[in-house]
């Protein structure tokens, strides 16, 4: 099963890579509608519908993902064919590196209104005032944390709980991306989808910022200054797993990260991760290009660890 699970890991990132997101009818924004229902279904401002929320989705996911795995139990082949479909389904690196490029290329033409509105397919940050640096920055933050989120994680849910972890983890992380918010509205409601999905991606972040550190000399950027930033500064961030990816990002391409960061809902001060000058658009572009190097190194080990458990077996 292991052995077929590492081939349809395989198969899976190479479909995201060559083909990006499925074009028409994706099942996670399938998912989404129907996570939007739930939600006007079950919303009351409470921990405990948020909990139910949260369960029946996620639940409802790995329940599937169960019944495809004993459907198709007896077929090696099969067991490849789904685990590579799924997988190409809930990764995001190939889309996450188009809108990156797109972003880098509005910066560099200087059409800032235009960066501004694309900033919002890759985070839910305010951009109505942010320049040109404030921009960047932004768009490598959101590269590095998506990078974990997107790519790195569902990956390594894959090779550890086949097409079930696959799609579990995909569900909680969307559900967290709808609700997970500390905003008036979603702060008791949106706890458990928070909650869950912090959990979920502690391992994974920082395997993403270990793996951000062994590629970094691939895009010219400094692995020791990767390792040290997130050693040093990860823990100051609000997030459990997202300074650890950005710390990484930061010190691999030997810039500033962090800062004052405006949501729809309130203004943080961020800790500062790394050290050196300010992002600009050129490291947007080596943002991009560490994302993918990361993104094959994960499938790369997450593949290997499902035939390690094959070898074992």
């Amino acid at each position: 099963m292991s052995a077929a699970r590492a081939i349809g890991l395989l198969l899976g990132a190479a479909a995201d890579a060559a083909l990006g997101d499925p074009k028409h009818g994706h099942p996670v924004a399938a998912f989404g509608r129907l996570a939007q229902a739930g939600e006007r279904a079950l919303y009351r401002d409470h921990r405990l519908p948020g909990v139910v929320y949260s369960v029946l989705f996620t639940g409802g996911a790995a329940g599937l993902g169960i019944a495809v795995e004993r459907i198709t139990r007896r077929s090696p082949v099969l067991q490849a064919a789904s685990t590579a479909l799924a997988t190409w389904v809930v990764l995001g690196g190939a889309s996450l590196a188009d809108e990156g490029t797109k972003m880098a290329r509005l910066l560099d033409a200087g059409d800032l209104d235009g960066a501004r509105t694309q900033l919002k397919c890759l985070c839910s940050r305010d951009a109505s005032t942010l320049d040109q640096q404030g921009l960047a920055r932004a768009t490598v933050e959101s590269v590095a944390e998506n990078t974990s989120d997107a790519v790195v994680a569902p990956l390594l849910w894959g090779a550890v709980a086949g097409v079930p972890g696959l799609l579990a983890y995909r569900a909680a992380n969307t559900l967290d991306a709808m609700v997970g918010y500390r905003s008036p509205r979603y702060r008791e409601f949106g706890w458990a989808s928070a909650r869950l999905d912090d959990l979920l991606n502690l391992v994974p972040s920082r395997v993403a910022a270990l793996l951000t550190a062994a590629c970094a000399p691939v895009v010219g950027g400094s692995a020791r200054d990767s390792w040290r930033a997130w050693r040093r500064d990860a823990k100051a961030h609000p997030s459990p797993n997202a300074g650890q990816v950005e710390a990484a990002f930061a010190g691999a391409l030997q810039v500033r990260l962090g800062g004052r960061t405006v949501y729809g809902h309130a203004a943080e001060q961020r800790p500062i991760l790394g050290e050196g000058r300010t992002a600009d658009t050129g490291d947007v572009r080596r943002g991009v290009e560490l994302s993918r190097v990361v993104g094959a190194a994960a499938g790369a080990a997450a593949a290997a660890w499902a035939l390690l458990r094959a070898l074992r077996r």
